[in-house]
């Protein structure tokens, strides 16, 4: 029982797989800095020896009956590794069966870097290229001819990521006149080059993927921006001018010209590519341990300027709301022009401090612990940073912020200001008199976008469940 395996130790194994692993997270394109890994193909093909050699090893432990017990031993070793707070969240699934695939888990992480820099894909190809050169020159003389061979046996319309694997390891090919006559060889022996064809493939359909829905993105913001042109056009020109005559005493309601322009506004930054990207990432850097993420963002606070840390704060925002960013969308989508007087609308949102929102998803302890751990992060960092908040959108303050929290009443307590000409107030907007004067401003959009989002939507879900 326990560990058998004559070769190695299991203790000087796990020396190597740590260092396999460093080797992967620099493979990803950068450092644990976080600053960009400069490879060059004598540096990849060290990391191929490794790759291969911990393949060779793995399979060797798997292939033969009288090491089941090394393999579960190697295993529970593993999990104990990856289950450290501090290991990267991305390689939590290593495990023997992944040491038996080394070499294309190590090209895996290669290849699809982001950004893939021309210097790096080729120091890629060069190194894979090299390494097929050795392995089939220790074969045959011919190793040139083989090689090239080999590579003519790929589908010209590149590998079928369904069946590479079986082409790379159960192929064999008769080789050409070039060839001595009556050999055989085993794709295999060129397999780093084989298996580099095979991720760029991969990584090229990603990047159709992600042009297909930016593509639909950009379709839908026109579809969306035409209906509101029209929208906006079945306002009369007669209409606003009753409108501007009229006295501000009246409590007119926001004009449907103004409701739309801030929708539109609304959507066009949730649409937005580098919004879709920021939410992306977000939901990956979420997925880490609480202890992770909160050391990578407090060394970024400490070397952020003004400007960097607001993109951090706008980072945390969108990490809150990452999981319901699409339900989001469309809820913003589907509301329709409200006749509803400004007044209306504030006293409305400023019932929320007092607790009375009608709002079902919004009560604390039915709150994820994640997002309660992103709103407890930011409620510090705001303590002395809720001015960053004006340097977003209204929408995502609105979005993001749940009223439950500490940080919503602080927000609530800055419109309050602005609204009733508070001259504490850490931002003064152009507006300036009582709360009905604010008819188009700042002020009155961020507070039109809280409405939208904690009041006509609870009213929404009533409905839907009544």
């Amino acid at each position: 029982m326990g560990w058998s395996y004559p070769e190695i130790s299991l203790q000087d194994l796990m020396k190597l797989i740590q260092n396999f692993v460093n080797m992967v997270i620099l493979a990803s394109g950068y450092q644990l800095t976080g600053r960009l890994a400069h490879w060059d193909s004598h540096n990849i093909k060290k990391s191929f020896r490794w790759a291969n050699f911990l393949e060779n090893l793995a399979r060797g432990l798997t292939s033969s009956g009288d090491y089941q017990d090394s393999v579960k031993e190697l295993d529970a070793a593993l999990i104990g590794l990856t289950s450290n707070p501090h290991f990267p969240q991305g390689l939590a699934h290593l495990s023997c069966t992944t040491l038996c695939r080394a070499r294309e888990f190590l090209l895996e992480h290669l290849i699809h870097t982001l950004p893939l820099r021309e210097s790096h894909l080729k120091a890629i190809m060069t190194a894979s290229v090299e390494m097929d050169f050795s392995n089939l020159q220790r074969i045959d003389n011919d190793y040139v001819d083989v090689y090239s061979e080999q590579l003519r046996r790929i589908p010209s319309k590149g590998l079928n990521l369904s069946e590479s694997r079986n082409f790379m390891e159960g192929s064999k090919i008769s080789s050409p006149s070039a060839v001595p006559s009556g050999k055989q060889y085993n794709v295999v022996d060129c397999d780093f080059t084989v298996t580099a064809v095979q991720q760029l493939g991969r990584r090229q359909l990603a990047v159709s993927c992600c042009s297909a829905v930016e593509t639909g993105l950009e379709n839908m913001w026109r579809t969306i921006g035409q209906s509101m042109h029209a929208e906006l056009g079945c306002t009369s020109n007669s209409e606003l001018i009753e409108h501007s005559a009229c006295s501000i005493a009246e409590e007119l309601p926001v004009e449907a010209i103004v409701w739309n322009r801030w929708r539109s506004r609304s959507l066009s930054y949730m649409l937005d590519n580098r919004t879709i990207r920021l939410v992306s990432g977000a939901s990956l850097i979420f997925t880490a341990p609480e202890g992770q993420w909160t050391k990578i963002f407090g060394q970024l606070n400490i070397l952020s300027d003004s400007e960097d840390l607001c993109e951090t704060i706008e980072l945390l925002l969108l990490g809150c709301i990452a999981d319901r960013w699409s339900p989001l969308i469309e809820h913003l989508m589907s509301v329709s022009y409200k006749p509803l007087t400004l007044s209306r609308i504030y006293h409305e949102v400023f019932k929320l401090s007092l607790g009375k929102s009608l709002h079902l998803f919004l009560k604390e302890s039915l709150v994820n612990c994640k997002e309660k751990c992103v709103v407890d992060y930011l409620e510090v960092l705001f303590k002395s940073q809720l001015k960053q908040l004006w340097a977003l959108p209204p929408v995502l303050a609105a979005v993001a912020i749940p009223s439950w929290s500490q940080l919503f009443r602080s927000y609530l307590c800055e419109l309050e200001g602005q609204v009733r000409g508070n001259f504490l107030a850490t931002r003064r907007c152009s507006c300036v008199g009582g709360a009905m004067e604010h008819r188009e401003c700042e002020v009155a959009e961020r507070i039109w976008c809280l409405y939208i989002f904690h009041i006509h939507r609870s009213h929404a879900a009533l409905e839907s469940t009544a």
